[in-house]
């Protein structure tokens, strides 16, 4: 399948906010209480406050198209490192999804290469990520690219404490 890529901008806020939570929602309900995903989605995963992240310094939004359907996107952090990595110049690949329908395509592969060749670009040593300990397939994908379980992290989703593994490949 063929796949375009584009940097995303402020004018793009709403469609970046609409497409997080569409695929949060989508890879995690099966697994999780609606409870607690409905409280995540009302007050942590607002479509207002992701709006937000959209142009923040230290934030980059990459959005992938099959023609002219959104197929996945990629959101990349820079400045909020982890006191593991020692002030190593790293990269957070702090979102990586795919719409559903476009789950085992390739979108996932040319957005984990993009992010990499930029960590690259940009002088980093180290690109990492948090990942959900029983999102299994996720793991496997990371994993394939290299990256190593090196710690682990709270992720709140509503009242509910899970654990993410935190993952890291050197560049």
């Amino acid at each position: 399948m063929d796949f375009s890529l584009r940097y995303a901008t402020i004018q793009d806020a709403e469609l970046v906010a609409d497409i997080s939570r569409k695929t949060f929602y989508e890879t995690f309900i099966a697994q999780n209480a609606q409870k607690q995903m409905d409280l995540f989605m009302k007050e942590q995963f607002t479509k207002g406050r992701l709006m937000l992240e959209v142009g923040k310094p230290g934030n980059t939004f990459i959005l992938a198209y099959q023609q002219d359907t959104i197929a996945g996107y990629v959101k990349l952090r820079e400045g909020e490192g982890l006191p593991q990595l020692q002030n190593m110049p790293a990269l957070e690949i702090a979102r990586l999804y795919a719409v559903k329908e476009m789950i085992g395509t390739g979108v996932g592969k040319l957005l984990m290469q993009t992010s990499i060749d930029i960590a690259r670009e940009k002088n980093k040593k180290v690109a990492w990520l948090g990942v959900w300990e029983k999102n299994q397939r996720a793991i496997d994908f990371y994993r394939k690219w290299g990256f190593e379980k090196f710690g682990e992290q709270d992720f709140h989703l509503g009242n509910e404490v899970q654990c993410d593994w935190v993952m890291k490949k050197e560049l």
